[in-house]
């Protein structure tokens, strides 16, 4: 986990992905890649951009190269390796172009009151159309904490994706949890996730509750306040009929979680 890409873009995420971005980028001794995005839709719920929204565009424009001078001098005194590209367009489909060679891409969830870019589905596009793990954190993280880790286990191929491309985090981390919320107590696949994690030099503990028709989402939220997890590693969405269930998971929680969450598809 070398190459890790960050989204640029002027808006109250921005702090909190830059400050996690450069944690991990230090931790692992990597390189930052910085993408900075300038919206720039033609269209808006099919009805053309009016003189007004047009101006609010240059706008836009003209803050993005105030705050790339603001970002590239702090960046130059900072240190880490870095790299800057300028993109203009659709946020999404410019983090997927930029991604093929990323090992971590930095996003956010959900940003409360900001309209212009919806992140929570900038991250859900993001994590299902590239190969690398997806970080979103709040905008209100100060910093990226390395020290306890929870993996929200099911078995799935998304949760062994997210598994994987953790590792690199994981071997930074005080304590790990392997936590499934299952519909019985059979255990398997837990087990399998302990032993992979064990050959990374990983020793991880294990916990199930059972679900008893309670929502996945809100059992993982309730053991993370527990347990003092500082971040969450889960596999995002499904495949096939299962992907509605899986889907309505990785939504609320993008919408609502209150850590970090490492995702993978």
């Amino acid at each position: 986990m070398k190459n890790i890409l960050l989204l640029v873009h002027d808006d109250p995420g921005q702090e909190a992905r830059l400050e996690a971005a450069l944690d991990i980028t230090r931790a692992l001794n990597g390189h930052l890649a910085c993408l900075d995005v300038t919206p720039n839709p033609i269209l808006v719920n099919n009805d053309f951009f009016t003189l007004n929204d047009t101006a609010e565009l240059l706008d836009e424009h003209d803050s993005e190269a105030i705050n790339k001078a603001v970002i590239t001098e702090r960046l130059s005194r900072d240190d880490v390796s870095w790299s800057w590209t300028d993109a203009d367009g659709d946020i999404a489909g410019a983090i997927v172009a930029a991604a093929d060679l990323a090992d971590l891409i930095i996003l956010n969830r959900a940003l409360e009151d900001y309209p212009l870019s919806d992140m929570r589905g900038v991250a859900s596009r993001v994590v299902a159309h590239t190969h690398a793990p997806v970080l979103a954190v709040p905008e209100s993280a100060e910093r990226f904490e390395f020290d306890r880790a929870l993996v929200a286990w099911d078995g799935s191929v998304s949760a062994a994706a997210a598994l994987r491309g953790a590792v690199p985090l994981l071997k930074l981390a005080q304590d790990v949890e392997i936590f499934q919320a299952c519909e019985d107590d059979v255990g398997t696949h837990r087990s399998l996730a302990v032993a992979y994690l064990a050959r990374h030099g990983i020793e991880a503990t294990l916990r199930s509750v059972n679900r008893s028709g309670a929502r996945a989402d809100m059992l993982i939220a309730e053991e993370c306040e527990a347990w003092g997890a500082d971040y969450i590693v889960m596999g995002a969405y499904g495949r096939g009929r299962l992907r509605e269930t899986f889907g309505g998971v990785t939504k609320r929680m993008l919408g609502d979680s209150k850590l970090p969450l490492l995702l993978s598809h």
